[in-house]
């Protein structure tokens, strides 16, 4: 559909979309995709407009408001508004954008996200690979290809996510995208052993305070809070799933004694392990 609105080249077009009851219960769906070429003195102000916007500005300069704050958005760069709220954008110079409006369950949790790490701006290192699934959504619109609603979401996601961890990458050291990573999988490989915090500091190259301390900013837990979670987590397995008595379940999961395991399975969880067994049924297969 051509667009009529004032200062937009006739030249734009845009396409509304109205989702199935499932993609609205499941996905992250389009509601409106576009290409505007926006004319010198372009602007608008909107209280809301219940979905979230995504903006990559192709040629020339616009500034965002969102809240009390402003910013400018250039040529390779991503705006991200959450529309619910007052929002306003325009240029007194011309500028295009190719963009989508869209909501869905986690469409609030990727802004909210996206916004923590980046700000409604966002400057991707490779801003082709968004820009191009944002461009691939506008032109199965603009094409009149079959519209599947699973495709349409997986587009979105992945245009989310990349903006997403690439504002992380930003501001993330090599030390937190890779040692943090590796002590993860050394936790995932030996939680059944004796591990301090000086062991896996030492694995990170790091003091143990530095390590602590970045470990919690990237997984919400402390070094401890996350090895007694894995060590419950393998033993809720176990019980679950084989006749090992609760003693060996203690020592194969890293516990020194079958009473810290039980204290601790009991804080954890809300019961002992011998109730948690007994609160399902075992297959005789596994006795």
């Amino acid at each position: 559909m051509r667009s009529t609105e004032f200062k937009v080249s006739p030249q734009s077009d845009y396409y509304v979309y109205t989702p199935s009851a499932l993609a609205r219960k499941l996905y992250l769906y389009p509601l409106l995709t576009g290409y505007f070429i926006y004319e010198p003195g372009y602007f608008i102000e909107r209280n809301h407009f219940d979905n979230f916007l995504i903006m990559y500005i192709s040629k020339g300069t616009c500034t965002v408001s969102a809240g009390s704050q402003s910013y400018t958005a250039s040529a390779g760069q991503f705006v991200l508004l959450d529309c619910y709220h007052p929002h306003s954008y325009g240029s007194e110079d011309s500028w295009e954008a190719v963009w989508l409006h869209f909501d869905g369950p986690l469409a609030r949790a990727y802004h909210d996200e996206i916004l923590s790490e980046c700000g409604p701006v966002i400057a991707p290192a490779h801003p082709e690979v968004p820009g191009g699934l944002l461009s691939r959504i506008y032109e199965i619109f603009c094409t009149s290809s079959p519209l599947e609603e699973h495709a349409l979401s997986d587009y979105i996601t992945r245009i989310l996510n990349s903006l997403l961890f690439s504002g992380q990458s930003k501001k993330r050291s090599a030390l937190r995208t890779s040692s943090i990573t590796d002590t993860i999988t050394y936790i995932n490989e030996h939680f059944h052993e004796s591990l301090t915090l000086t062991t896996l500091a030492k694995q990170a190259n790091v003091s143990p305070y530095h390590f602590t301390r970045i470990f919690a900013k990237e997984t919400g837990m402390t070094p401890h809070h996350y090895l007694i979670a894995t060590r419950i987590s393998a033993a809720k397995f176990l019980l679950k799933s084989s006749g090992t008595s609760i003693k060996e379940i203690a020592f194969r999961t890293g516990f020194q004694s079958e009473t810290s395991f039980c204290n601790t399975f009991k804080k954890w969880e809300g019961c002992t392990p011998s109730q948690y067994r007994s609160s399902g049924t075992l297959s005789p297969s596994a006795f």
